[in-house]
């Protein structure tokens, strides 16, 4: 398996009188790499396991409050919610609590209650006037259980209750209804634009290209004007580039006359370079052209293939889902500490109180420590003795780097499966009726069956370097400060030449899925013929990228941008329905749901745009294969469209 990774690239491929599309005749690949995944992803089950059978559930899912015992559950079952006291104290002390005692809880009471408060109070100087107690100033509800304001002989100064509220403000149901509804339909109309951007691209995509590149020679053409006419201006003036020298005040620049030469010259060079690289290079527009309609016409034979990428999102919310839990189970699974903590230093007797002495949260009593009324049992951290728990450290990192290759398969499974279906479509000699039934559904139970061990060697590729990736950035992040220019250089090179490595794997890794799709080789051989085939028509490859790329830019800006431009005017007020006062009375900051719809056509956006890259990626190696596979022979007949052998200058001859 890994000798075929280092052949050299391959003379052209030869015609196959059998071959008529995806092989349906093959074998498992990479079949050590494949028991390899299993086995990780077999620990990566028992690691999660471990972690929840250590962990506590209940720390993820309940609030804990100063006394140690759970909101929502038990004695406080009917108080879901956790209350602070004193919020700010979480922003001003937490370094120091962090630093002396390594610690995760806020150092201020927190009580369970049973709503949060909606309104405003606060104690008064008048409260403090001799002759009130206790019992006419606080609420019980919002001091800690073990107080009872009836019996209780402390002082107003000594309390351990709320002296400050914050007012809650409550949002009437409607308006909640009333945003998930307009985002909804806003995420509806980002779906159905990107489909009809995709489905009509069959007939502007020409348009488009041809627009674009008029208007960019037709800008370069009117800067040439504007910089002959702004150097035509400053000709009479005798000022230099040389009396200016070297200023901040770029407007300077802009009034010499060796400015806009320099300027214009640039402008020249480039233009004429975009002029001759779309005289030379417009048959390869074309080309690119005609596959970009041909995909189209593929994604309208199979719209089943737009549904995919849920697929491929439901895996991933599980990958993310599962290392989440278990991160966060793995850091929970020791016994909690909890110490002896002032929350109030400020008070004379709490001098004494270190934080270094444990205590029992549901035991405690503050009546033990007279001196110092403020003093409680708070969350420290968690226990770090036994096996399992010295060795978290080692646990979270393998369910880091497994779960970088779970994420790496699930896309790469995606890619593949995609690839298979539009392959079927491409070698179906007369189309559509030579296009297999449910060819996603085929493709994907093929892959699954044939292919696991070779998505899992491409994405552990990927995820490799992906880990000296983050390696780096943590040595960035950790050495920041104490780095002298030279290291950081140096450093800055390394992350440059890694992320480089990674999109250049990410390249390879896509080609050979389209090729192990086709084919059912091993990565190493589907790589190889993948990038040996890309290297002899790395003009056409070239061009094909950046076309796609210029019109996938253009349709997610025309989902993302209008449906963005739409959502604005219709949450700001600006577009009324009849009869409708609600959102100008009451949306009073609309910026929020438009973001939020935005961002949700964006993820439309590039799940439908996906899957269109992906079929024009692999139509463009078929369309490469069958270049040099036939010759449009009775016996080698091409399987391309029309449109692309007229191009070409090609036909496919007829029987007499």
């Amino acid at each position: 398996m890994f000798n075929d990774c280092f052949l050299l690239p391959g003379e052209p491929a030869q015609f196959d009188p059998t071959f008529n599309g995806p092989i349906k005749k093959r074998g498992c690949t990479d079949i050590i790499c494949c028991i390899l995944f299993m086995v990780v992803i077999l620990g990566y089950i028992g690691v999660g396991i471990l972690a929840w059978l250590y962990g506590d559930p209940r720390h993820v899912l309940f609030p804990r409050n100063s006394t140690g015992w759970f909101c929502g559950i038990g004695p406080n079952k009917d108080k879901p919610h956790l209350f602070y006291f004193d919020i700010l104290k979480c922003a001003s002390s937490v370094n120091i609590l962090v630093t002396s005692l390594n610690g995760l809880q806020c150092p201020t009471t927190q009580i369970c209650v049973e709503k949060c408060p909606s309104t405003f109070w606060a104690v008064s100087p008048v409260d403090y006037m001799p002759g009130k107690s206790v019992n006419e100033v606080f609420n019980q509800s919002l001091c800690v259980p073990s107080l009872d304001l009836k019996t209780t002989k402390l002082s107003l100064q000594d309390f351990v209750c709320v002296t400050n509220l914050e007012i809650f403000l409550l949002i009437y149901d409607g308006k909640c209804d009333f945003l998930l509804l307009t985002g909804f339909s806003g995420l509806v109309v980002a779906m159905v634009v990107s489909l009809l951007f995709l489905l009509l691209l069959r007939f502007i995509a020409p348009v488009m290209i041809w627009l674009i590149i008029i208007g960019l020679l037709a800008s370069g053409a009117y800067g040439i004007w504007h910089c002959y006419w702004e150097y035509d201006n400053y000709k009479q003036q005798s000022a230099s580039i040389t009396d200016v020298g070297f200023t901040t005040n770029f407007q300077t620049y802009l009034q010499v006359q060796e400015t806009w030469l320099a300027i214009l010259i640039v402008l020249c060079v480039v233009e004429v370079i975009i002029l001759l690289t779309v005289i030379f290079l417009r048959t390869r527009i074309l080309i690119a052209i005609a596959l970009i309609q041909e995909s189209s016409r593929a994604i309208g034979h199979m719209m089943s293939s737009l549904a995919f990428p849920l697929v491929t999102f439901v895996l991933l919310l599980v990958c993310v889902s599962y290392w989440g839990a278990t991160a966060i189970y793995l850091a929970t699974s020791g016994e909690p500490i909890y110490k002896v903590v002032a929350l109030n230093s400020s008070h004379g007797g709490c001098s004494s109180i270190t934080g270094n002495v444990t205590c029992d949260p549901q035991t405690f009593n503050s009546s033990h420590y007279p001196e110092c009324p403020s003093a409680s049992c708070i969350f420290i951290s968690y226990n770090e003795e036994g096996l399992f728990q010295k060795n978290m450290f080692n646990l979270q990192i393998y369910n880091a780097v497994a779960f970088l290759w779970c994420v790496n398969f699930v896309i790469a499974l995606g890619q593949c499966t995609l690839a298979g279906a539009f392959a079927s479509y491409y070698w179906a000699f007369t189309k559509p009726d030579d296009i297999p039934m449910f060819p996603v559904g085929a493709s994907f139970l093929r892959t699954l069956r044939y292919h696991v061990g070779s998505l899992a060697f491409g994405s552990l590729i990927l995820t490799l370097v992906q880990i000296v990736r983050v390696i780096l950035e943590y040595i960035d992040h950790k050495t920041k400060s104490a780095q002298n220019p030279c290291a950081r250089f140096v450093l800055c090179c390394l992350k440059c030449c890694f992320w480089c490595l990674e999109k250049f794997i990410k390249f390879i890794n896509r080609n050979a899925y389209i090729m192990i799709a086709i084919y059912g080789k091993n990565f190493c051989v589907s790589a190889k013929n993948a990038f040996s085939l890309l290297m002899r028509n790395v003009i056409r490859v070239v061009v094909l990228d950046k076309v796609t790329d210029i019109l996938l830019f253009f349709g997610k800006l025309l989902v993302v941008g209008g449906v963005g431009v739409l959502s604005f005017f219709f949450f700001s007020g600006r577009i009324k329905l009849p009869g409708d006062t609600f959102r100008s009375e009451t949306l009073n900051y609309y910026w929020m749901p438009i973001i939020t719809v935005v961002f949700g056509s964006y993820l439309i956006a590039h799940g439908f745009f996906s899957v269109y890259n992906m079929c024009v990626d692999t139509l463009f190696l078929c369309f490469l294969e069958d270049l040099e596979r036939n010759n449009g022979s009775l016996q080698k007949p091409y399987f391309m469209s029309r449109n692309l052998m007229k191009i070409l200058n090609k036909s496919n001859k007829q029987a007499k």
